[in-house]
């Protein structure tokens, strides 16, 4: 069997599969355009956070807020973001925890979008598949009452008609891994982001005693 029949046989099943075949791939795409993006904005949040949370008692005890501050201007992850924002408030006298409060939240709404898409697809495509399987399987019975004496007609259909359950469970398994992966990587960096407000709280409350 050559390329060219596997390719023309794949699009017969495609077809067999009935209209929410479409519907199928569109989520599908819609699935690896998602998790594209969020792998790489995560990339990008992230980028030498666990190096600057590290540094980062030490930066604020032995140079400062001013320099420390700086630093953030320096490099751009989820961190440095929530960092400068806490930092800003204590030196200009402003509420601390508020400022770092409204930074981490909206971190976490930029860090959290799309993932309910996701989340949504995991449980709409094995519906769609078995709402494709339910509609051929009609058709099948439909045939088998027009050609009595024919059970290959029904077997045949039935068959066909898996085509849209299977691709369904395909799309929603996808999903799920993709959908799995991303959570654990939002929920490393909101721990990072938590560590930076209790680690900025503390410097910026012993400062506020001391004066």
């Amino acid at each position: 069997m050559t390329e060219g029949d596997d390719t023309l046989n794949g699009l017969e099943l495609f077809e067999k599969g009935g209209a929410v075949m479409y519907v199928l791939v569109f989520c599908s795409f819609c699935v690896v355009s998602i998790g594209v993006e969020r792998f790489l904005f995560y990339r990008h949040m992230s980028e030498g956070l666990t190096q600057f949370l590290a540094r980062l008692p030490i930066a604020l005890r032995n140079n400062g807020w001013e320099s420390t501050l700086e630093d953030c201007e320096e490099h751009e992850n989820a961190v440095t973001f929530l960092t400068a924002a806490g930092l800003k408030a204590a030196l200009r006298g402003e509420d601390v925890n508020l400022a770092l409060d409204t930074a981490y939240n909206e971190v976490a709404t930029h860090l959290r979008a799309y993932l309910n898409y996701l989340g949504m697809i995991v449980t709409l495509s094995p519906l769609l598949g078995l709402l494709g399987t339910i509609s051929g399987m009609i058709s099948s019975f439909n045939v088998f009452s027009m050609q009595a004496g024919e059970p290959l007609a029904i077997t045949g259909g039935i068959g066909e008609a898996l085509i849209a359950t299977a691709t369904g469970l395909c799309v929603a398994i996808m999903a799920l891994v993709i959908h799995t992966f991303l959570a654990q990587r939002l929920d490393e960096i909101l721990s990072a982001l938590d560590k930076a407000s209790a680690v900025i709280l503390a410097a910026t409350g012993k400062a506020g005693e001391e004066r």
